[in-house]
């Protein structure tokens, strides 16, 4: 047995913000514990001071292999205000405080622990495999990518995966639900350039390429992307529907109709919250570039946004509509990050994710569920590896998650981990025995 709760304020003691990463000291911090209790792991690098762990389970063989993914690097904290020290692990009223708690380094230790367990008892009926990765937060190249593409065959018969992030808590209409990931958007780059007439500063141009940039962005504030309804939240509703209050049943109803969709998100946009971005594309600007002199009007600006497109729609189409938003001359180019995401998702291990999730948490109820982020999913998914987003975690219902977890005072309870642990635990021993896998 390890003890879960030091093994991750061990981990948040490791700072692995990215950049620069520097993940291989949680590599080989976890590279003894499982040495410790006897499983076999290795590691590959593109860059020695971030590699990636591969640990293996062996089981019966009566079943495919069932990959576990999480990545060991976590995003920076300048700027924040924590009551905390964010690398500290400190174990403070209940909680692990510190970067990485919830993203991803919490589940990574109920992970560790959960396996350590399953060696244990009676081999699971398909192996088990441990992939640890660096580089996640900022693209996944070099970590998830390069395995994905330097070494496929880690992977070979592995049909499911676990990852990031589903198996948490929240309440809408009083309703304790919790969401299993199923599905996620795709990545797309996009390059706005604005135009306008030169000058001298002295000599203000009215509506020149400065101008363009800021109607684009009070528009891009104030508006919002057509409304589509995938499969995954059109499943996520009907789920949902099933548990709540008549009035909010009929909402949405109107939310599952194609004609009175968008009206009816946006009357509850107040309700919704965060769910709104499973409604629509989104594209955030995060970049602004332009002007090299002070006293020299730009004749170009440029504006980058991160766009976050539903799978299903393509590139084309998702800048057609971003155009239409902004609603001033400027030239849109993008680029896509390549993403095997299904508009229809592969439910097979839904039931049993759902089942550990009932264990654990017996108040909340399991719905299929699309994040609006983008994960290291869509590289494993590129060998053929359906991914569900599964980091069990029994949180308070006043949690903020979701706004928590690249925030200030990132944290998770101490009595979330080992139950957190224990659902990974019955995953693995039932996986394969009673699914027809």
């Amino acid at each position: 047995m390890i003890d879960v709760t030091e093994l991750l304020s061990a981990l948040i003691r490791i700072d692995t913000t990215n950049p620069p990463g520097g993940e291989r000291a949680a590599v080989e911090l976890i590279g003894t514990v499982l040495a410790d209790h006897a499983i076999e792991y290795q590691t590959f690098a593109k860059d020695p001071e971030r590699p990636s762990l591969i640990a293996r389970v062996r089981g019966e063989g009566s079943a495919a292999p069932l990959l576990l993914q999480g990545h060991l690097d976590v995003v920076g904290v300048t700027g924040q205000r924590w009551k905390h020290e964010p690398f500290s692990g400190e174990i403070i009223d209940g909680w692990v405080w510190g970067r990485g708690a919830l993203d991803m380094k919490g589940p990574i230790a109920m992970m560790i622990d959960a396996l350590v367990r399953l060696t244990q008892g009676h081999p699971p009926a398909g192996d088990i495999i441990l992939c640890l990765v660096p580089d996640e937060e900022d693209g996944g190249s070099e970590g998830a990518g390069y395995l994905v593409t330097e070494h496929p065959e880690l992977f070979d018969g592995v049909e499911y995966a676990l990852g990031e992030f589903g198996g948490f808590p929240f309440v809408f209409d009083n309703v304790r639900f919790s969401p299993i990931q199923v599905s996620e958007r795709i990545g797309v780059d996009f390059h706005v350039t604005f135009r306008g007439d030169p000058g001298h500063a002295s000599m203000p141009v009215p509506g020149g390429a400065m101008a363009k940039l800021g109607e684009a962005l009070v528009n891009l504030d104030t508006k919002h992307l057509p409304v589509h309804l995938t499969p995954p939240t059109r499943m996520m509703l009907e789920a949902m529907s099933r548990h709540v209050s008549p009035t909010t049943r009929l909402a949405i109803r109107g939310m599952l109709d194609e004609r009175t969709a968008g009206a009816t998100v946006a009357a509850l946009r107040s309700r919704l919250g965060r769910m709104e971005n499973l409604f629509r594309n989104t594209a955030t600007p995060t970049i602004v570039g332009g002007g090299d002199k002070r006293n020299v009007i730009p004749a170009e600006v440029t504006l980058r946004l991160d766009g976050r497109m539903l799978p299903g729609q393509s590139p084309v189409s998702f800048r057609d509509e971003l155009s239409e938003l902004l609603d001033v001359e400027c030239d849109i180019a993008f680029g896509t990050e390549r993403s095997d995401s299904q508009a229809d998702p592969d439910m097979g291990l839904f039931d049993l994710l759902a089942s550990a999730v009932r264990t654990m948490d017996p108040g909340a109820i399991p719905i299929p569920y699309m994040t609006p982020a983008i994960t290291d999913a869509r590289w494993f998914s590129r060998l053929g590896i359906t991914c569900y987003g599964f980091t069990p975690m029994r949180l308070p219902a006043d949690f903020a998650f979701e706004t928590t977890i690249h925030g200030a005072n990132e944290r998770i309870p101490v009595a979330a981990l080992r139950p957190g642990a224990n659902a990974y635990l019955d995953v693995f021993q039932r996986y394969g025995r009673s699914m027809g896998i």
